[in-house]
């Protein structure tokens, strides 16, 4: 098959690319970085360089594919974040009915049912919709737990202040997941001819909050490490310090607040809470220890 990866080299494009190949595909991979080109042709892949706001080269690029995997950044451009999110969305969703092209794979997320309460998610509730609305493109929306990879982002207040926390409690409960999963869960959707559009959630493990700082902690030599529930407004502030921009920041404590309340695990919980992927927070928990070590 001749299908387009988006995404370039990143974490979940480079599994996903690497097993393709290996299966024998004809395997395109978009990157707005001209650096990237050695290392995909490197893997086995062709290079499309350009910009994923670019709807000439999206439409010149998709042509003559059977199969397209569409990703959206998870920042895109610092401010009118989601608005740019959902325009690159609405990008691939003309190129594919420009060129007919008939399967379609989103990387989407849990919680992109719901329109609010959700933060950067809300973006892909609205492309969801697009993608729902293509005539003749048998789609999935793959939507994928919290990545593990996310935490990389506490080893920070870890090391400065000897607690991991969030602006949501130690009991609740969220799906987790790793891009190697995602990866293997859109090589296999990818290559199927279902009909219509279709939800499939691709989770590694479901664990209280409580238990990423017992897995973490044991991994780091910190067994107490405890886990600390912020106000919205100390977790907001706590981002900003970090140096997040102020759009974004307000966006993940609108998250935060979603995970707290239920909002972005509801769906999920009503599919009934399948666990595809293979990778336990155990398991990333010595990928943690790694990063926090390096």
């Amino acid at each position: 098959m001749k299908i387009i990866i988006t995404g370039s080299l990143g974490n979940v494009a480079r599994p996903l690319t690497q097993q393709l190949v290996a299966e024998g595909h004809d395997i395109t991979v978009i990157s707005s970085n001209g650096s990237k080109v050695s290392e995909i042709e490197s893997i086995g892949a062709k290079a499309a360089i350009g910009s994923i706001t670019d709807l000439a080269f999206l439409t010149a690029t998709f042509e003559g594919a059977d199969a397209v995997f569409a990703m959206t950044p998870p920042n895109m451009g610092g401010v009118h974040i989601v608005k740019n999110t959902v325009n690159a969305g609405k990008n691939y969703a003309e190129a594919v009915q420009r060129n007919q092209v008939k399967r379609l794979v989103m990387l989407s997320s849990i919680g992109a049912e719901s329109p609010v309460e959700n933060g950067p998610i809300k973006g892909l509730h609205h492309i969801e919709k697009l993608y729902n609305d293509l005539e003749n493109t048998s789609v999935t929306l793959l939507r994928a737990g919290y990545f593990y990879f996310n935490f990389f982002n506490d080893i920070p207040l870890i090391k400065g202040a000897g607690i991991i926390g969030g602006n949501y409690p130690e009991n609740v409960s969220i799906p987790l997941v790793h891009p190697n999963d995602i990866a293997k869960a859109a090589a296999e959707e990818l290559v199927k001819s279902p009909v219509g559009k279709n939800i499939r959630y691709i989770v590694s493990d479901v664990r209280k909050a409580s238990d990423f700082a017992g897995a973490f902690g044991a991994a780091i030599g910190k067994p107490e490490l405890p886990w600390v529930e912020f106000s919205d407004e100390d977790s907001l502030n706590g981002m900003l310090q970090a140096g997040l921009p102020q759009e974004m920041a307000d966006l993940y404590t609108e998250m935060g607040r979603g995970i707290r309340t239920g909002v972005v695990q509801k769906d999920f919980a009503e599919h009934g809470s399948v666990v595809d992927g293979s990778v336990k927070l155990e398991d990333f928990a010595k990928e943690f220890s790694a990063q926090f070590n390096s």
